[in-house]
């Protein structure tokens, strides 16, 4: 019996560890960059992400529109960047273990660009696409 306590404990402490890299583990600023990201206008599944571009008149006063869309989400909060300079970076977190998704917002030249791609694993199982488009259709967009 005593085992199986010391057993049940040793688990108990490393899901408690685990949780907290995840929550407290730094992200590379390098995640916040978007050289060279930019696409033609459409929707792009990605590894473990997902990207949209939408040709507009006036990007830069939907940027403002997303970004507020973006701001207001649970567990999410900008990170980098702001409207002002036309890129923005946020980081949403999910709500139990608190795995991070960053996502890029930019103006290229007509085009709205956003994508969003996960920190941790292989497969986002589709969240980033779900929330990206959730959000373009509050916008609008």
């Amino acid at each position: 019996m005593k085992t199986l306590g010391l057993l049940l404990g040793l688990v108990a402490v490393a899901v408690v560890a685990a949780d907290a890299w995840v929550r407290l583990a730094p992200i590379d600023p390098q995640r916040y960059e978007i050289e060279g990201l930019a696409k033609a206008p459409g929707d792009y599944p990605l590894t473990g992400g997902f990207q949209a571009a939408r040709e507009l008149g006036d990007p830069g006063a939907q940027m403002a529109a997303l970004d507020k869309i973006i701001r207001a989400t649970a567990r999410t909060r900008r990170v980098a960047g702001s409207v002002a300079e036309g890129r923005a970076a946020y980081v949403t977190r999910s709500a139990f273990w608190g795995f991070p998704d960053v996502t890029l917002l930019w103006v290229d030249g007509k085009t709205l660009q956003i994508r969003g791609h996960l920190v941790f694993g292989r497969s986002d199982l589709g969240v980033n696409k779900a929330r990206i488009e959730g959000w373009l259709s509050e916008a609008g967009l």
